[in-house]
């Protein structure tokens, strides 16, 4: 399996003429950083500082008690479609104290990943919610940390999410598994937009 800290890279092209984001949001300690390192073709670029006893007061912890460092503004990675495309990827921060960003983050974004940690599966509600008031195509993916098994039908239902959004499960570590959750959130979003293109349009009367 290949892991998050492989630095086999991708020589980078020289240019391209269009670069889409993709942002990779959800919880404190969901494996944001961890998938943006994994799949990156680059050095990642990231804000990762290492967690204090002061923050303890802030964060809550239960549930990643092994956690060591955390997210304080935005992971960034790159990966090269073809010579004209190139997609960029943006973390960001789980805190509820460094949600202010993700407005900003969703700025200009193609779509969404919403990273879920099944164990602390209440820590989602505040993405989705947001992409949702944004109107950012999204998917939800499950990372697995081993922890309790639960159905699609039951995440779907924890999480009130609509049918037509994609869930599935995937291994942030693995460079393969994080490439199939990015490649779902695309062919997610090129659906949506056939379906509007399908649309019977409305007159102007």
């Amino acid at each position: 399996m290949d892991s998050a800290t492989s630095d086999t890279r991708t020589p980078l092209g020289a240019s391209a003429d269009n670069g889409l984001k993709i942002v990779v949001v959800g919880g404190f300690g969901a494996g944001k950083t961890t998938m943006v390192r994994s799949v990156s073709e680059i050095r990642p670029l990231n804000t990762e500082e290492t967690m204090t006893q002061a923050g303890e007061a802030v964060d809550d912890l239960s549930g990643v008690h092994g956690k060591t460092s955390t997210t304080v503004a935005f992971d960034f990675g790159r990966i090269t479609l073809d010579s004209h495309n190139v997609l960029y990827l943006f973390g960001a921060p789980g805190q509820e104290r460094f949600w202010f960003l993700w407005d900003r983050l969703f700025s200009g974004t193609l779509g969404a990943v919403v990273l879920v940690d099944t164990r602390r599966i209440d820590d989602s509600w505040y993405a989705i919610d947001r992409l949702e008031k944004h109107g950012t195509p999204f998917i939800v993916a499950c990372n697995d940390f081993g922890g309790p098994a639960f159905t699609p039908e039951q995440i779907r239902e924890a999480l009130d999410l609509d049918p037509h959004v994609p869930l599935v499960t995937c291994d942030a570590r693995s460079r393969e598994s994080s490439k199939l959750v990015l490649i779902t959130l695309v062919e997610h979003i090129q659906t949506l937009y056939a379906d509007q293109a399908r649309a019977p349009r409305q007159e102007l009367v």
